[in-house]
């Protein structure tokens, strides 16, 4: 097998209105798409999300790595990796670089699975066969009240869900309290209750006091607390409040998760296969956490994160975002989307390679 073509472009998905987490906005949602491309005519693909900086992902796949890949065999998925990052690592150990080696890395492991004739999860060791998906949402929106947060959190227990995620931290402590009151009195004591911060806190005292004033609403895990670079205050937080700190959604490379790990500043490790390096580096993460019995719950990204987990024996939960929420919006151009069914839970797909395939006519509507 030979890459003969490595193409790479940014889409933008809007959204109907405006929405919010605690230190952002959002009117529109944008992906960097790399496409890898076989002399024997085999394609793999790979994605990640841009916010607002996908056409910089995609100049840096086109620019900086397709002189790399091109002309190799993209089963070395090992070798690429180390020479993509190495080849790298003076102008983009981290951010717009390694989500664009993330991309290539996802596609060479499509073309690998698809070349073997397996789906990826049992191309990585088969573990389930499905996976356990929580339903994210909570955002804020100008005309969203306590009701209509009620009214989210209760269209996932419906939808079968006992895992819920929400998010915390743009309104003022006691305003935010009443927030998560609201959805646990809600779901009920038996459903299990996220909170996501977006690391907005600045300091341990700001988060401890937060995170402490959550606790009577037994929250199982509180994501981000604090910017993730504050590695030793993430630390302080977990270890001052009465409930798991996760992160790793921000985060590259399995040395920054070790490190996330061994100061003890996550209980939770949450690594996006489209931010952390790709699927080499997001399975050398998950192995390093299952060496000390840490679960992995990854950030977004259902389609693949599904076949991840799926191959691994230390995965937590999947994170599920129902479209008409109008907060992730990539199903839009995903042929055929991944969703959870009456328990809540995603089944592995089953057709060779990661099983994300896109609808071309789609990204050429939404094509940036």
């Amino acid at each position: 097998m030979e890459i003969v073509e490595v193409e790479s472009f940014p889409i933008e998905l809007p959204l109907e209105s405006p929405v919010s987490f605690s230190n952002r906005t959002l009117t529109y949602r944008d992906h960097a798409i790399t496409y890898v491309r076989t002399a024997d005519g085999l394609e793999g693909v790979g994605y990640s999300l841009g916010y607002e900086g996908a056409h910089l992902v995609a100049d840096a796949v086109e620019s900086m790595l397709e002189p790399i890949v091109s002309g190799e065999d993209p089963r070395d998925t090992t070798r690429l990796w180390r020479e993509m990052y190495e080849g790298n690592v003076q102008i983009g150990r981290m951010g717009v670089m390694l989500r664009a080696i993330s991309t290539v890395d996802m596609a060479l492991w499509d073309l690998k699975a698809k070349a073997a004739d397996q789906p990826l999860y049992k191309l990585l060791g088969g573990n389930s066969e499905s996976v356990p998906s929580y339903g994210s949402g909570g955002y804020y929106r100008d005309e969203k009240g306590h009701e209509a947060l009620r009214g989210e959190v209760r269209r996932y227990v419906d939808e079968g869900h006992d895992v819920v995620k929400m998010k915390v931290g743009r309104l003022s402590v006691d305003e935010e309290v009443e927030r998560v009151a609201a959805v646990r009195d809600e779901v009920g004591p038996e459903t299990t209750l996220l909170l996501d911060a977006n690391g907005v806190w600045e300091s341990t005292t700001e988060a401890v006091r937060a995170c402490r004033a959550f606790e009577p609403y037994d929250p199982y895990f509180i994501e981000e607390p604090v910017m993730i670079d504050r590695v030793e205050t993430m630390a302080e937080v977990n270890d001052a409040i009465d409930y798991p700190v996760a992160t790793g959604e921000l985060e590259g490379t399995r040395h920054n998760f070790a490190r996330l790990h061994d100061t003890g500043a996550a209980t939770v490790l949450q690594p996006d296969v489209t931010v952390c390096g790709g699927i080499t580096e997001w399975l050398r993460i998950a192995n390093y956490a299952a060496a000390y019995d840490v679960p992995i719950a990854p950030h977004y990204n259902w389609n693949v994160h599904t076949s991840l987990l799926g191959a691994i024996d230390n995965g937590l939960w999947i994170e599920y975002f129902y479209r008409d929420m109008d907060v992730k919006a990539f199903d839009d151009v995903v042929a055929e989307p991944l969703a959870p069914d009456d328990d809540g839970r995603i089944a592995m797909p089953q057709e060779p390679g990661h099983g994300v395939t896109l609808d071309k006519d789609a990204l050429e509507e939404f094509s940036a």
